[in-house]
């Protein structure tokens, strides 16, 4: 027995008071699928599986005894939403992981706080050349042909 809101989603078993899921893995990849499930632990039994190279399965049982037809429903209605929400933020996730790195980089570089001393004083600059375009890194003296002026004392 199904409603036309399951239809082609979830076949009912209210005898067993089951629901069997059918998922397209296209859509509902399988991170996606875990995540919206663990979401129901505490309410259902849930067991995924596969149907096929390109379909998942998903039982659900409500948790609490026999479960009526419009318990099921419900269930399923909630894990139907929670599943849509879990593969749409695993695709933001997915197409913004460069971004999602980015941040996350920058974010613990500057929880680090500037270097110490210490490690300014280990540090070898010769390593890598040092580009200077506007030789704002040159000696005064390079630079204007003559000594640095002399600073009077207090």
């Amino acid at each position: 027995m199904s409603s036309p809101i399951l239809d082609g989603l979830a076949e009912l078993d209210p005898e067993e008071g089951t629901a069997r899921l059918t998922l397209d893995a296209e859509l509902y990849p399988l991170h996606a699928v875990q995540a919206a499930c663990y979401a129901f632990l505490d309410r259902c039994w849930l067991v995924v599986g596969k149907a096929g190279a390109d379909r998942h399965t998903v039982s659900v049982t409500p948790k609490g005894g026999p479960a009526s037809t419009d318990a099921l429903r419900a269930a399923v209605g909630e894990l139907a939403n929670e599943l849509l929400t879990c593969a749409y933020r695993q695709q933001i996730t997915t197409n913004n992981r460069a971004v999602i790195e980015a941040i996350t980089t920058r974010a613990i570089a500057g929880a680090m706080g500037p270097p110490s001393l210490e490690d300014l004083e280990s540090f070898d600059f010769s390593e890598e050349p040092f580009e200077d375009p506007l030789g704002i890194a040159e000696q005064w003296e390079h630079k204007h042909g003559t000594s640095a002026p002399e600073e009077e004392p207090k």
